[in-house]
């Protein structure tokens, strides 16, 4: 009676659509009864939650709960999220009467070896699991949408565009490309604005699929694609005029920050220029425990502070920074809506729990970047000072 109770609570809290709950003894609840709306939708718990469980990690039990079975959704996606962001502030104050367990500590790797792993376990799923849902680019981060109306496609292509144009790219510059994915910006920067590039990622799947899309489009010439640390290309004595990292910013580790700028400088021409498009937490914060367990272990997203901070330390010049933060729910609207059309290929491919793993996930995209203090931000900035570099920025929106 007492887990039902504290239910029953939480659930009172909740404002916006009508919505239904059944319990495992069979008792259903209807919240929001006044109003003349059809049910959005319904939670199903077919058995009695361990609450000392939940108190340890409210985060990480009740995901599990839902992935194991034990909670069964019917009805509306968006609308249970949009309902729980809305409701967000309550929701907490209620569940904040209770007692929870502290939060986890920050996570600290052991060795790139044990890093490798972690950026391997997400990314090497198998490429075809990533083409069943993305856009042909396969490009796997933050879109940049000019319109809601902007297909995932057109939106992709556009960020890739508005981070090389910052980056003021000219023919026959040379471009590192930190964490290239499967190649989309690597082939945008060589054919539409004439450099040379080099792709550095750790994943031996996106290594496979990216040197095949090179090749696909005789770019071999200009593109090399590699399966490697970043902080070895330093040991070449390798030098390049731009350095970009987009989406890979989140894999370095706290405790690696210094070391990531440490390299940039060592790979990056005097003047040169460098842009990282990372997820930001408005405060620091050790990672969400059902991500660092389930999707991205030895994952740190951290403060826009931390990444500014850390900037004159190497003598870099800050020259721009722009949260485009609210894009990335528009995204992952995108993949979700796409996501929920090939959940039986992915079954078929995986199982039900690889199902509402990645459906929990997506699902948490879209809220966090709507409704929480999570962002997405590009910082551009330059190795000593640039006097060379456009005095507005009309050159970033020039077609």
């Amino acid at each position: 009676m007492l887990t039902k109770k504290i239910l029953n609570a939480i659930f009172k809290r909740v404002k916006g659509e009508k919505f239904a709950v059944e319990y495992w003894d069979g008792e259903e609840q209807t919240f929001n009864k006044d109003l003349s709306d059809e049910v959005a939708f319904k939670l199903t718990f077919k058995e009695k939650l361990d609450l000392n469980e939940i108190r340890k990690s409210p985060q990480l039990k009740m995901a599990e709960a839902y992935m194991d079975g034990q909670i069964e959704f019917a009805g509306s996606l968006p609308s249970l999220i949009e309902t729980a962001g809305n409701n967000m502030l309550a929701l907490k104050e209620e569940i904040g009467k209770y007692k929870i367990a502290k939060i986890l500590p920050f996570q600290k790797s052991s060795s790139p070896a044990e890093e490798e792993a972690g950026v391997r376990k997400h990314y090497d799923i198998g490429n075809d699991f990533f083409k069943l849902w993305q856009d042909e680019t396969m490009t796997y981060s933050c879109a940049y949408f000019k319109t809601k109306q902007d297909t995932l496609k057109q939106a992709q292509l556009q960020k890739i565009d508005h981070v090389l144009k910052k980056l003021n790219l000219q023919p026959g510059e040379k471009l590192l490309d930190i964490g290239c994915g499967w190649g989309a910006l690597a082939i945008r920067a060589a054919e539409q604005y004439g450099v040379e590039v080099m792709g550095v990622t750790l994943s031996k799947e996106q290594e496979i699929e990216a040197k095949k899309r090179v090749a696909a489009r005789d770019l071999k010439a200009k593109i090399e694609i590699r399966r490697q640390d970043y902080r070895e290309l330093a040991r070449e004595d390798l030098k390049f005029d731009k350095i970009v990292s987009v989406g890979m910013f989140e894999h370095v580790g706290k405790e690696n920050i210094p070391e990531y700028f440490a390299n940039v400088n060592l790979l990056l021409k005097q003047g040169g220029l460098s842009l990282v498009h990372s997820i930001t937490h408005l405060k620091e914060q050790p990672a969400h425990p059902w991500l660092q367990k389930y999707i991205f272990p030895w994952g740190y997203i951290p403060s826009l502070r931390e990444i500014v901070w850390e900037l004159p330390e190497h003598s870099f010049h800050l020259l721009d920074a722009e949260d485009i933060g609210y894009h990335y729910s528009l995204t992952a609207e995108k993949w979700l809506a796409n996501f929920e059309e090939v959940t039986d290929q992915v079954r078929e491919k995986f199982d039900e729990h690889f199902v509402r793993m990645w459906r929990t996930f997506l699902m948490g995209v879209v809220f966090t970047f709507r409704y929480a203090e999570t962002s997405v931000h590009q910082v551009l900035f330059s190795k000593g000072k640039n006097v060379e570099f456009p005095l507005t920025r009309e050159y970033i929106y020039r077609d």
